[in-house]
């Protein structure tokens, strides 16, 4: 230091100037023999607590997978015990894109007031690497942020209304109002006057149930924006460690996660557990009606194909060959798939696993008549034996008749 440097200049000694400037006698000799500022030895790298999962984490990166909480959760179910901030840090290089900040006017709604419904379509792998697709049916009742989540194959108005059942019975009941976008399921088209005509069906299942439609204004999905956000979430964080054997397996994951891990975190914005808004937000909440009302919408109609068997999913379900060319209902829940003829169950099958399955009804062709075919007759032709015919003269004939007058 350069007040080392003078003092000593001017004759003070070591231990003077130790006691003048507070520092040690070794660091006086040191800046005494070396003039100028000595440069500090540099220290050993300490080795980091994210070093060893480092792979890892580049693996899932490759992946697509950079939401640091979902991370976070995953390296540490493989033994790692530091924190948060150093894996964001590490992270935050190689992340896909950056969000540009955006203004929204936040909307917030009082308890039992509304629910905001939409879809998300993701990708999966299936075992030999093919890439499909599945639905989550996402639905977030507006004041306690509480979520249900439901995947589906087809995106269907029979699917998207079976997800409005189960979810307003997981949730404890129905909101007043239900926000949705534009999509055909809820609103087919708009008239002359901009006013929307409504899919029947769906029209008819709110009005049953009590709830009102609402509607986005088109092309602007942030009016439904706490839905919005909930499908990215599911996206974000529950679907890239997604691994599942079929879409009943997943859906129990996916139900899993809603317990212990949507419905149970700090929500960012109202810095409370959608699980404890809930039980408040339930109070306020309509019943939901029963089986009566309910029952007309868990069915749907399908034609059996004239080998006794129907069309469900994609797979194949049989019912008694009786029934063959006529109209039959599908009540699917989580596990089978039960067919009906108005109050008569005709069979209940187990869901199908895989697409294109073909489950046979025991006993489904008991009493069929093998050989009772109906065939198409074809014109056919007799030969008769040949009679032998006298021939007379008229005149004879003529004098026959004379003699019996």
């Amino acid at each position: 230091m350069k007040q080392i440097i003078e003092l000593h200049g001017k004759g003070e000694s070591i231990r003077a100037i130790t006691r003048l400037l507070d520092v040690s006698r070794n660091t006086v000799r040191r800046y005494l023999r070396e003039p100028g500022i000595p440069k500090p030895k540099p220290r050993a790298k300490r080795g980091s607590k994210l070093d060893p999962y480092k792979d890892y984490i580049q693996k899932r990166l490759s992946e697509g997978v950079d939401n640091c909480v979902v991370l976070l959760r995953e390296i540490r179910e493989l033994g790692y015990t530091g924190g948060y901030s150093i894996l964001k840090e590490y992270v935050h290089p190689f992340r896909r894109w950056r969000r540009k900040p955006e203004v929204t006017v936040r909307f917030e709604t009082k308890p039992g007031e509304q629910a905001q419904v939409d879809f998300g379509r993701y990708r999966y792998l299936t075992p030999d690497g093919t890439p499909r697709y599945v639905w989550a049916f996402v639905l977030v009742l507006a004041w306690a942020r509480a979520m249900y989540v439901e995947f589906i194959q087809r995106a269907d108005v029979a699917g998207f209304i079976r997800c409005h059942i189960n979810g307003f019975a997981r949730l404890g009941g129905i909101p007043r109002k239900c926000l949705y976008d534009n999509a055909k399921l809820v609103v087919l088209d708009r008239d002359e006057a901009g006013q929307p005509i409504w899919n029947k069906r769906f029209l008819d299942f709110a009005l049953r149930l009590g709830f009102d439609i609402q509607l986005c204004r088109p092309y602007w999905a942030r009016t439904k924006g706490k839905v919005e956000r909930g499908v990215g979430y599911v996206e974000g964080n529950f679907w890239p460690g997604a691994r599942f054997t079929d879409l009943t397996d997943l859906n129990r994951r996916a139900q899993v996660w809603l317990d212990t891990v949507a419905n149970v975190r700090i929500h960012g914005t109202t810095r409370e557990r959608p699980i404890d808004r809930l039980i408040i937000e339930q109070a306020h909440l309509m019943p939901l009606p029963g089986p009566d009302k309910l029952l007309p919408f868990l069915r749907e109609e399908r034609k059996v194909g004239r080998d006794g068997y129907l069309q469900w999913n994609g797979s194949w379900y049989g019912v008694p060959w009786q029934w063959a060319g006529r109209k039959v209902e599908v009540q699917p829940d989580e596990t089978t798939i039960q067919i009906w003829a108005g109050n008569e169950r005709l069979a209940v099958h187990p869901r199908a696993v895989t697409p294109g399955q073909r489950l046979t009804l025991p006993g489904q062709w008991d009493g069929l008549p093998m050989g009772d075919r109906r065939r198409r007759q074809t014109p056919t032709a007799f030969q008769v034996q040949t009679v032998e015919v006298q021939i007379r003269s008229l005149l004879d004939y003529e004098a026959l008749v004379v003699s019996e007058r």
